[in-house]
């Protein structure tokens, strides 16, 4: 999931400012679980912005903000509302937000977001970065945990000298990652698979902006 955070309001009210009516999207899927996007911070931000002098003409939450297609199909009902708004105010990742940005061609659109990374979920709102969308996995050699986030060098091959403790240098509060591989891979009888070095990052799968087809040749010709 997406991990998000609301932006200062008085950020937000810097962009809108010189205008009058608003929409609100959020979103039920990553926004929602992080308390930026759902139907209490949809109510929140129409009362803060009502309180403001402004007005809202509606507010909605898409099923998967990011969906270019299912959100505009599911904002149909909403086109009165829609026709009487200056601004759509997005309350999900920045995704949601270009998503939107398609959707309103000729609308202003903003975020109220701020979008933080790839998140694990491992308590109720309690997230942490495990994957950082490089495009050629590892975990298959490393035990399933990837020194690319967790380690803060990203070091493929081992531990860096600053280690301290089987903790990191950047912070007592972090575990070395390559501590954590080897006791993992110790645990699953893999430990040979640290005597593999790795040859540098090949960073160019990575490279910006990617876009993926999943569709087979015989769904694309339907």
């Amino acid at each position: 999931m997406i991990a998000t955070k609301k932006r200062e309001f008085k950020d937000l009210m810097e962009n809108i400012k010189d205008y009058k009516s608003f929409f609100l999207v959020g979103c039920s899927e990553c926004a929602s679980l992080c308390g930026t996007g759902g139907e209490p911070e949809l109510a929140e931000l129409k009362e803060t912005l009502e309180k403001e002098g402004k007005t809202v003409t509606g507010t909605f939450r898409a099923k998967t903000g990011c969906q270019v297609l299912g959100t505009k199909v599911e904002l149909k009902p909403f086109k009165e509302h829609l026709d009487k708004t200056d601004v759509v105010i997005v309350m999900s990742c920045g995704a949601g937000t270009q998503a939107a940005v398609e959707i309103f061609p000729d609308k202003p659109v903003y975020q109220s977001n701020d979008t933080l990374f790839l998140a694990n979920m491992t308590r109720y709102q309690i997230f942490d970065e495990r994957c950082s969308l490089c495009g050629e996995c590892i975990l298959d050699e490393t035990g399933g945990i990837c020194p690319v986030t967790a380690c803060p060098k990203g070091l493929l091959n081992g531990p860096c000298g600053g280690t301290n403790d089987g903790n990191c240098e950047v912070s007592p509060d972090i575990k070395c990652c390559w501590v954590r591989i080897y006791e993992r891979l110790n645990k699953i009888n893999r430990l040979d698979d640290m005597k593999k070095t790795r040859e540098a990052k090949d960073w160019s799968k990575s490279q910006k902006p990617r876009a993926l087809i999943a569709r087979t040749k015989e769904e694309k010709k339907k």
